[in-house]
């Protein structure tokens, strides 16, 4: 079996619970079969972190990626000395500028192809525009660092029960019709369908996408955007030999007996994927971004500031994001 290049994780914001639950996952490690994987900077936000979860973690420095699979199984290895003293729930400047040194460190090294994968840990965007931060999400800048168009990065929620992708991301309810266009469809449901087949190891991964109106538009009666946009896009896509249906009701598409049709639904906007990810695998969600020529994965949940450092934050969604990153390296990693 290929070994693939150690997983580059980023802090997330020292003050919220991505390092306790990188923590966590390390203590796990032998048990959900992880990866070797390291994280950039911040070695005593990462001890004190553990220690408010009683955990006792034994941290290694390293001085290159390389290193990083040897070290994992005595310590969790850290690469670099970057460092600050967080205060649990109460972000700063100071945590701010090592979140986004943590997260530029690790985007590169994916890319150089030094760590196999990147797994990036909850940030607060607007903490961090005050130290430079000027994209949407972690996504737009993991994309610009990959010399990407932000439109080539495509969201998709994943876990055990669902994958959702939602076509438009964060855009007011009364800018989607607007926005939803037969190229964008199209698009999108090339970069999901090649994605799925290269890390997700589907040959011809069925895409189910929803309608935007209630009912699908129930022929033009709620709406014509179903009808005159997106049924003509999926008939493009199809005559291309995707495996692509559609438009759904999205009211029923979510259902258990439906689910096992499809393996992604290619929703209309945001809280039409989102919601019922949520609803499913809220603890073991995971942020992929597909269309990149590295593996980035995310816990699909934020810094949780309220709850940090009490040692209450599941480490499920964090474990998830990782078990899935490294495998989909081992794909990218193994010969064709």
């Amino acid at each position: 079996m290929v070994q693939a290049a150690p997983l580059a994780v980023s802090l997330g914001d020292p003050a919220g619970i991505g390092p306790e639950l990188i923590a966590e996952a390390w203590m796990r490690r032998e048990r959900e079969l992880l990866a070797p994987f390291f994280v950039v900077g911040g070695a005593g936000v990462l001890s004190a972190a553990a220690a408010s979860r009683e955990l006792s973690l034994p941290v290694v420095q390293i001085g290159c990626p390389a290193e990083a699979t040897q070290a994992f199984a005595s310590g969790l290895p850290v690469l670099g000395k970057q460092d600050c003293t967080p205060a649990f729930g109460v972000p700063d400047r100071e945590g701010a500028a090592l979140a986004l040194y943590s997260l530029s460190q690790a985007a590169e090294l994916a890319v150089s192809g030094e760590a196999g994968a990147i797994v990036t840990g909850p940030i607060a965007k607007s903490r961090l525009a005050a130290v430079g931060f000027s994209q949407p999400g972690q996504t737009e800048f993991v994309a610009d660092v990959c010399g990407l168009d932000h439109k080539d990065a495509v969201m998709m929620l994943a876990g055990p029960s669902l994958r959702t992708v939602p076509l438009t991301v964060h855009a007011p309810l009364s800018a989607v019709p607007g926005l939803i266009t037969r190229d964008l469809i199209e698009h999108k449901a090339r970069i999901v369908a090649r994605a799925l087949a290269r890390d997700f190891g589907l040959t011809l991964p069925h895409i189910a996408v929803t309608g935007l109106n209630p009912h699908a538009g129930e022929d033009g009666r709620m709406g014509h955007e179903d009808s005159a946009v997106i049924a003509p896009a999926i008939a493009a896509l199809q005559a291309e030999g995707l495996a692509i249906t559609g438009p759904h009701p999205a009211d029923a598409l979510f259902a258990a007996h439906e689910r096992d049709r499809y393996d992604v639904a290619l929703c209309m906007y945001h809280d039409q994927a989102l919601i019922p990810i949520k609803t499913l695998d809220f603890d073991q969600g995971v942020n992929v971004t597909l269309g990149l020529p590295i593996v980035r994965t995310s816990p699909d949940h934020g810094t949780a500031f309220a709850i940090a450092g009490k040692n209450v934050a599941s480490p499920g969604a964090m474990i998830a994001a990782l078990r899935m990153a490294g495998e989909c390296a081992m794909r990218r990693a193994a010969p064709l």
